[in-house]
């Protein structure tokens, strides 16, 4: 029998208040969007009634058999919270205690972690300076070495990301050599996948074909850089390699309790094509923005533009007038470089508001 408070919830009036503006726009981080109104939508839907915890849902049940569309029969999904959680589980699954990672000096498991996988994940990160932010098998052999060295951490894994920190992007036959080396070394390969959609997005490939067509073993899958309400997931595309991803995950306190709200979330992305239209979005907003600042005198474009990022060098001066308008980063404020980011909400006009703020601040 149900309880009598049960039947009619005392649910009022909310009291809920606004606390932004949400005419205000920026360029700082994909991370600055709100959710997608298709994603709340599917929360919504997952929400009422009662449904068994930690995993044990239909949302996340049926999850599995989403990710395995896109990645291949072997797939196995795992939501977390967040993509800091993800990299920390998903490495941890890779290693033993003694184990250790290589990978780029600018990866986000090395600066933007604040020293997660080394404190939570006991890891050991072997980093190794690039111009692009891309590995290559001759700079992974810079640290693959002292395998039976019992003074040395093992190399066990290489981790990359797609698109990497720098918004250049890995093509699949790129991706293939550094998993031929590294499997050749005995070292598994993980990817960094926040904003892998983007990737995607702009290589025209489906997921599978610069993943597990290449031989990538596990990878960080990003929901919240690309309309997620919060939520990120571990995808294991060669079960053999990994060890005890469900403890480790829940020892790492990465398990959601409500999971069907997390699972509902990446549905609404991927069952239809949400995921790819948000980031092909994003990834347009940003050439537009790329291409109204090629011709600008003072404003150099740093790297390629083949995501949704554009890292470009001018007058620090005038950044920090501009970002009294805009919000945006420094990427490395000495040189004068900085980074724009778009996302799945940013518009035309957006942009163009933009371009003629700075043109505006070039111009004083």
């Amino acid at each position: 029998m149900a309880h009598p408070e049960a039947v009619t919830p005392p649910f009022g009036p909310t009291d809920a208040r606004r606390h932004h503006d949400p005419a205000v726009r920026g360029f700082a981080s994909d991370n600055y969007s709100g959710a997608h109104p298709e994603v709340l939508a599917a929360i919504a839907l997952a929400n009422g009634g009662h449904q068994t915890s930690y995993g044990g849902d239909a949302y996340t049940t049926h999850l599995g058999d989403l990710f395995r569309r896109h990645f291949g029969p072997r797939a196995e999904v795992y939501p977390v919270f967040n993509g800091t959680g993800a990299n920390v589980v998903g490495l941890q699954a890779l290693t033993d205690r003694w184990g250790a990672v290589i990978t780029t000096t600018g990866a986000h498991i090395n600066v933007d972690e604040c020293g997660a996988p080394e404190r939570v994940g006991g890891l050991k990160l072997l980093t190794v300076p690039t111009p692009d932010g891309k590995l290559t098998p001759e700079l992974i052999a810079r640290e693959a070495f002292g395998f039976d060295d019992e003074h040395r951490a093992t190399p066990q894994v290489v981790s990359l990301t797609q698109s990497t920190e720098l918004g250049t992007l890995y093509t699949p036959d790129e991706i293939r050599a550094i998993a031929d080396f590294a499997h050749e070394h005995g070292m598994a390969v993980h990817v960094d996948g926040a904003r892998l959609a983007n990737a995607a997005a702009s290589l025209d490939l489906p997921l599978a074909a610069f993943t597990t067509d290449v031989g990538v073993d596990l990878l960080s899958f990003g929901g919240t850089k690309n309309g997620l309400l919060l939520g990120e997931a571990v995808v294991v595309l060669d079960p053999e390699r990994v060890r005890a991803m469900r403890h480790i995950r829940k020892l790492s306190m990465q398990l959601p309790s409500k999971m069907r709200f997390v699972s509902a979330q990446f549905e609404a992305l991927l069952a239809g094509d949400l995921w790819l239209r948000s980031a092909r979005h994003a990834n347009a907003m940003a050439r537009r923005l790329a291409a109204g600042v090629a011709d600008l005198d003072g404003v150099r474009i740093c790297h390629p533009v083949q995501a949704n990022g554009i890292f470009a060098e001018l007058p620090v001066e005038v950044s920090r007038r501009l970002m009294k308008r805009y919000a945006f980063y420094f990427w490395n404020e000495p040189a004068g470089q900085v980074r724009w980011m778009c996302t799945f909400d940013t518009t035309e006009e957006d942009v163009d508001a933009f371009l003629a703020a700075l043109r505006d601040e070039l111009g004083r």
